[in-house]
């Protein structure tokens, strides 16, 4: 019986699932670090689950979280764009599982794949839009909004229009970095909005889309 020669459809999860042809797969511990600051760009990533922290540090060793990034998100994608080092580092915030795709791999599924393509340049804007509103949220906005809306991003609000629990363990100091004020700052907002009922602590941080309601005031 002769063969349809039917080409079968690609499909973007089973390739990012799957270990062939410069691409690879790791387990990592809450804290490891999958690559530095410096470091050689040549390779993106994938993050299969669990979630990633990007941390830029300065010439005077401050440090800055730019990015916590999650299940279905990729990062490193700079080398794409002939960054020869890396200009931040990943660090796992939880227990991750991340796929590593060579430069060279990563060119040719974008050109051989337009699925895939399609799937990375909707990854690329979503992540322009996400460093736009963080910028305008820097400029614009009090602390405790921008704290507001950092915990309504880690827990997935808008994704499926509820907020999940914060399963990963966030510190203050983390969330200091990332919002861009004091730890004291950060406690003290933190304790507001529970007694105000917008988070809960039991066990894991959990946030209520009332939280959303610190955001939208004036």
């Amino acid at each position: 019986m002769a063969r349809s020669g039917k080409k079968v459809a690609f499909d973007p999860k089973a390739f990012l699932a799957s270990m062939n042809g410069g691409r690879t797969k790791s387990n990592y511990r809450a804290g490891a670090v999958i690559f530095s600051q410096g470091n050689a760009a040549d390779a993106v990533f994938y993050i299969e689950s669990g979630k990633v922290k990007m941390v830029v540090t300065s010439e005077h060793g401050k440090e800055a979280v730019v990015a916590i990034l999650g299940t279905g998100e990729f990062f490193g994608e700079g080398c794409l764009i002939a960054q020869h080092l890396r200009l931040a580092t990943a660090t796992a915030l939880s227990e991750c599982v991340v796929m590593r795709l060579g430069k060279a791999e990563m060119i040719r599924v974008l050109h051989a794949e337009p699925t895939f393509a399609e799937l990375f340049t909707a990854h690329l804007l979503t992540r322009k839009a996400r460093v736009e509103e963080d910028l305008i949220d820097q400029l614009f906005n009090s602390s405790e909004k921008r704290l507001a809306r950092t915990l309504l991003l880690l827990a997935n609000f808008g994704k499926e229009g509820t907020p999940e629990p914060i399963i990963t363990k966030i510190s203050q100091e983390t969330l200091a970095e990332m919002v861009g004020t004091t730890r004291p700052r950060i406690s003290f907002f933190m304790n507001k909005f529970r007694k105000l009922g917008l988070i809960d602590y039991n066990g894991h941080l959990r946030v209520h889309s009332a939280l959303l309601s610190v955001v939208l005031h004036d």
